[in-house]
């Protein structure tokens, strides 16, 4: 449920971990957003439409939360992981790298929106640019931005390029470190503390607390949930444990 406060006990004594805990939802919060992720009567999950240009987006209508990253690093699956409680949902992935070439919108009921964007650096969309800095620019409706980071190799040159994107438009954004599954222990560690250590010094827009996830063991989706929920503004309040 929550593997970055698993780590805690594997840290030298006195390491600062307030880090680790700034969002840490009660049961109640995290049983309230995985209902928003379930479909049923009344309340559709759907994939809505692709687009390429800003005009061929749908309408702005609800709150909306995007997942952005390289192109292998594993965001259409953790997606699919996002929507496993609604397996009508239909989030195509592939075993090719740079699969997704279009802005896909999932609507969640009447409460949000989500939006697979297609992966930078390896096999990205030639006017990847071009589409990917209107939609940060331009969506007002945009809530949160996820950045994910392999977990394995952790931060690379063109996630650096993505970071300095975001904090250039001033787009409140956070860090999900996925494939935690195939990490070392060590090496996870490593890689944490490293990233943890760069949001500090060197970000302003980047929400303190990484999230790690495997989209293979379901480590913590369940809390992801809930911190898109939390953003959309979808639940009227976060109790802690």
């Amino acid at each position: 449920m929550f593997p970055l406060q698993k780590l805690e006990r594997y840290l030298a004594p006195g390491t600062d971990t307030a880090w680790f805990h700034i969002f840490e939802p009660g049961l109640g919060a995290l049983q309230r957003a995985e209902a928003l992720f379930r479909s049923g009567q009344g309340h559709p999950i759907d994939y809505v439409s692709s687009a390429v240009r800003m005009e061929h987006a749908p309408p702005p209508a609800l709150p909306e939360v995007c997942f952005i990253g390289r192109s292998n690093v594993g965001k259409s699956s953790l997606i699919r992981a996002l929507f496993s409680l609604s397996p009508e949902v239909e989030v195509r992935v592939s075993k090719t790298p740079g699969h997704t070439k279009k802005m896909n919108f999932f609507k969640v009921g009447k409460y949000f929106t989500l939006v697979d964007m297609p992966g930078y650096g390896y096999r990205a969309p030639q006017d990847f640019v071009e589409m990917v800095e209107a939609y940060l620019q331009e969506r007002r409706n945009l809530k949160r931005t996820f950045l994910l980071v392999d977990g394995v190799v952790g931060l690379q040159k063109t996630d650096h390029i993505a970071v300095e994107m975001l904090e250039e438009f001033g787009i409140p954004y956070v860090m999900v470190l996925t494939k935690i599954d195939r990490a070392a222990r060590g090496l996870l560690l490593k890689n944490v503390l490293g990233i943890q250590e760069f949001v500090k010094e060197n970000t302003q827009g980047c929400f303190p607390q990484l999230f790690l996830v495997s989209s293979v063991e379901f480590s913590g989706v369940h809390l992801l949930r809930c911190f898109v929920a939390h953003v959309t503004g979808n639940l009227a309040a976060v109790e802690t444990s």
